[in-house]
């Protein structure tokens, strides 16, 4: 490790991407903010907002919650093994933070139904049954599911197997991309690889390098297979999501080792810090400023100015907070739900 890299640098790096997935989940959710009544028509987008709303699709859909996702895992392990260290029991402790989640994930349903939280809650305790496994185990795991996900796709793209359909649908769901993401971050933070960036500069290069053909040749498909309207986009941008994540989540690392940069994404990490406080708040405010607005379909170009302005207000907000506060509201009320009345030590994000 770098030692002019300590590790609240590493933690803030971790809370700055944390931060920039919640804004890449603005631009899918938004649309989400509103309730859709029967008969209402969807417009066919031309112009600036066909542009954009395919731009949506090659570089935002599937790859900013499945970073968020990435980030779960990471702080699984972090959690864990800090509740192991002192003299907890760290599984225990998770499932039953798990089970926070969920209540809070369910009341949040209420308000907004495209909530991941319920779901994040759920998958979480699969991850269970691997904190004690070894790195070479969880590795032979996470390349199995990988595969088996990509191969469901790739069969459901070309059309075969019809017949099992249903089970090419399941395996190919979101819910198992969710969980490769959760098993990749896990892995990562179990071999102590965030730790350890600056000795793997030059590998991380190279993956960044070696992925850069893939991911322009599936945005260059996702575009013509948008504009022709092909029914097969989702299936396309699905297969494009991995190598796009290890794209983003590898150039983000390397650019978190450089101070200055590090340093101008500052607010943004206090975004991170508070990520539960904020997903939840994002569908209240975006619920109030499409009201307010009037709008009773989003467009692409309300989407980017919605997403723009409610990721404006987070950071301010969430910097003023941290004036006053440790720790976001929300943050707060799920340790108090993991943990109980025990007093226990002051944590970072990572554990909230």
């Amino acid at each position: 490790m770098n030692p002019s890299i300590p590790q609240k640098e590493r933690i803030t790096a971790l809370e700055i991407i944390r931060g920039l997935a919640l804004f890449g989940i603005l631009f899918i959710n938004i649309k989400g903010y509103i309730i859709l009544m029967e008969g209402t028509e969807i417009p066919v987008y031309t112009g600036i907002n066909e542009v954009i709303d395919t731009l949506i699709l090659i570089f935002v859909e599937k790859k900013f919650f499945s970073i968020f996702s990435f980030l779960f895992g990471v702080g699984f392990t972090i959690f864990a093994s800090r509740a192991e260290k002192r003299g907890d029991k760290p599984l225990r402790r998770f499932a039953r933070r798990l089970l926070a989640m969920l209540l809070i994930g369910i009341v949040h349903f209420l308000f907004f139904w495209g909530t991941i939280l319920p779901f994040y809650a759920l998958l979480g305790f699969f991850l269970l049954p691997f904190y004690r496994a070894r790195v070479a185990t969880v590795s032979r795991w996470l390349a199995g599911i990988t595969g088996v996900y990509l191969l469901a796709l790739i069969v459901k793209l070309t059309g075969g197997l019809s017949s099992f359909s249903n089970v090419l649908d399941n395996i190919g769901a979101d819910s198992t991309l969710i969980f490769i993401m959760f098993l990749a971050g896990f892995l990562v933070a179990k071999a102590d690889l965030i730790r350890r960036v600056s000795e793997w500069k030059k590998q991380i290069r190279s993956v960044v390098m070696g992925v850069v053909p893939i991911v322009a040749g599936f945005s260059i498909w996702i575009w013509y297979a948008s504009q022709s309207g092909a029914e097969n986009v989702k299936l396309i941008v699905s297969l494009s999501t991995i190598p796009a994540v290890l794209f983003y989540v590898s150039s983000l690392f390397l650019l978190m080792e450089h101070e200055r940069i590090r340093s101008f994404f500052q607010p943004v990490a206090r975004v991170g810090q508070m990520a539960l406080t904020n997903y939840v708040a994002q569908s209240f405010l975006g619920s109030l400023i499409i009201s307010l607005m009037g709008l009773e379909t989003v467009s692409p170009v309300n989407v980017v100015l919605i997403a723009c302005l409610i990721f404006f207000v987070q950071i301010i907000y969430s910097n003023l907070w941290f004036k006053f506060f440790a720790m976001g509201p929300l943050e707060k009320v799920w340790r108090f739900m993991t943990y109980g009345k025990q007093k226990a030590k002051k944590t970072n994000s990572l554990q909230t």
